[in-house]
């Protein structure tokens, strides 16, 4: 079957408009950002960002609910630890070896340089609404781990979410020539984009250990709602998400009083949307609670374990069997296998991301195409037309959908 583009894509894609309707108090979302093709096949990819975190991210599983015990006293000295309810929860990220490893930040910001300048190189409204929220996802995820990096080793976070030096409401980012702030991508584009979907925000990154989970591969638009499904139920399910204090009061994450736009009628909404995943005794506990309180919190940076050195319980006290867990292995001389230290010095980053084009070569000859007679145009001071473009029969692109495995 073959697919014609040119023509009927740009018609078609001018024709489309946002999802939902629009608060007057709300800014817009940018001209650049406003259109989309829900009938292209065509995909973005993200080998390279899968490729690092399938490296750097350590999971660690479903929260049982079990609240870390403190660690033994240490002879000598007076001081106490105070253990979180949250400390053994939320996927952790090996922050440590790119405080040492510039070869290893450099590449990390190559990765967001390269998504900030995607959308000049392809139009967003070549793409599917799912694979652009993909693509939003992974660039606003990318940010913040750099912006994490920037900082670390500090280990508490809060001061990074507050005021005008915000992390999130600096303009961090120029696509498609807009200067943009993660707020920006957060509370205009995707609420507006998305028909305000709670989803959404599972799927952003926050860098500390009360936030959503940071995944061990990259959104794509082919599963990137059940990919937030999944980060949804964790979250919830955790100490991190919800906990139930009392009879009368219902505890759930700061997470959700900061995403107060989601939940337009907070009381009800937040209460109706958790009970979609909320299992076992807290889900028959907030269905009795007379009160939500959003307090629970952890702004602790999620590394593989230096700010709890002295916590116990199932995983943070011991630094080197987190180690452990982001061990990779390379050939023998003699055969077999050797086990590297961390799994990722600068010299494994290196060979773990490759330079790749992040477009499909049907989609590229288009661009060319299309670029070539702007050119042109521009040269003759008169504005390209529609009809002015000549349809480029392609061969159809198999369906990439399939699903992929979850972790």
């Amino acid at each position: 079957m073959t697919k014609y583009i040119g023509t009927t894509i740009l018609v078609f894609c001018g024709f489309l408009t946002l999802c939902g309707a629009v608060n007057a108090d709300e800014p817009a979302v940018p001209e650049p950002f406003q259109r989309y093709d829900d009938s292209s096949k065509y995909t973005i990819n993200y080998d390279d960002l899968t490729a690092l975190l399938k490296t750097v991210v350590v999971d660690v599983g479903r929260s049982t609910r079990r609240v870390a015990q403190e660690a033994p006293d240490v002879t000598g000295t007076r001081m106490k630890s105070k253990v979180k309810r949250t400390a053994n929860e939320g996927n952790r990220f090996y922050f440590e070896t790119f405080k040492d490893e510039e070869e290893a930040r450099e590449y990390l910001r190559s990765i967001q340089d390269s998504l900030e300048q995607l959308p000049a190189e392809a139009p967003l409204e070549f793409f599917s609404r799912d694979e652009q929220l993909a693509y939003w996802l992974n660039l606003y995820n990318v940010t913040v781990l750099n912006e994490v990096i920037a900082v670390y080793p500090k280990k508490n976070l809060k001061k990074l979410f507050r005021g005008k030096n915000s992390i999130f409401s600096r303009k961090l980012l120029t696509v498609a020539g807009v200067s943009l702030s993660l707020n920006d991508i957060q509370f205009t584009i995707l609420k507006q984009n998305y028909d305000n979907n709670p989803l959404i925000i599972y799927g952003l990154y926050q860098g500390i250990i009360g936030g959503p989970n940071i995944r061990k591969t990259a959104y794509s638009g082919a599963d990137v709602y059940r990919a937030l499904k999944n980060n949804a139920s964790e979250f919830v399910n955790s100490n991190r998400g919800t906990f139930s204090r009392d009879e009368r009061t219902f505890r759930v994450s700061s997470l959700y009083d900061r995403n107060r736009a989601y939940f337009p009628q907070f009381d009800s909404d937040l209460p109706e949307h958790l009970l979609n995943y909320l299992e076992g005794k807290e889900r028959t506990a907030i269905q009795a609670a007379s009160r939500i309180k959003a307090d629970i919190d952890d702004w602790s940076v999620t590394d593989l374990g230096g700010s709890h050195q002295r916590i116990g319980g199932s995983f943070a006290h011991n630094r080197a069997a987190l180690l452990d867990s982001v061990k990779s292995t390379v050939p023998a001389d003699g055969g077999g296998v050797i086990a590297t230290a961390s799994g990722y010095g600068s010299a494994t980053m290196a060979s773990k991301g490759k330079q790749l084009s992040r477009f499909e070569p049907e989609l590229l000859a288009i661009l060319h195409e299309l670029n070539e007679k702007r050119n042109a145009e521009n040269q003759r001071n008169a504005a390209v037309s529609i009809e002015d473009l000549e349809e480029s029969p392609v061969e159809s692109i198999p369906d990439s959908g399939a699903d992929q495995e979850e972790n």
